[in-house]
């Protein structure tokens, strides 16, 4: 995928709507695990964070009927689903379609090409959102990798399925008759 090709679609109304009653507790050990196992393989985001790793970020992906509270905090890192972002509290906020939140995590897509497109909206402490997507760049994150190398012995089968969970989020994300992402 090309680093400035703009997400700008999001997942079916279909599947939004199947996931709108889902409860969100059994999301906050799933999140935990995934952000332990980011922050293990890349300790060094703390120190690119810098004086922004005790911001409190919202990342709200809007195609899903919650929202994620992130706190990079180094003695403490924490994420969590909510179902709305809170008013107050939060250093900075920053939504747009799931993939494309991913695909800024991961590198795969220029930030900026994100935000002027405006498939990405960025409200706060701008300052923080540049620290934030310069420590996730310039630590090469891979989500995916990342998590499934926390697996242990069953990580080749966890990378095989993750895998395949983001050629279905690529596939469901995609507009309609479209290929590939443009």
């Amino acid at each position: 995928m090309p680093m400035n090709a703009p997400a700008t679609t999001s997942l079916p109304p279909l599947l939004q709507a199947a996931l709108r009653p889902l409860p969100l507790a059994p999301l906050d050990p799933l999140l935990g695990l995934v952000l332990r196992a980011v922050l293990r393989r890349h300790p060094a985001v703390f120190d690119r964070l810098g004086g922004h790793a005790r911001k409190h970020f919202g990342l709200q992906p809007t195609d899903l009927p919650f929202a994620l509270v992130l706190a990079p905090n180094p003695e403490a890192p924490r994420i969590a689903a909510v179902r709305m972002l809170p008013r107050h509290g939060l250093d900075a906020r920053i939504s747009g379609p799931l993939r494309a939140l991913v695909a800024l995590a991961e590198g795969e897509m220029d930030g900026d090409a994100l935000f002027f497109s405006r498939t990405l909206t960025v409200e706060g402490d701008m300052e923080a959102v540049i620290a934030l997507r310069n420590a996730m760049d310039g630590e090469g994150l891979a989500l995916v990798r990342d998590v499934a190398a926390a697996l242990g012995p069953f990580s080749p089968l966890a990378e095989r399925v993750g895998i395949r969970g983001r050629r279905l989020l690529d596939r469901l994300s995609r507009p309609r008759g479209s290929r590939a992402w443009n």
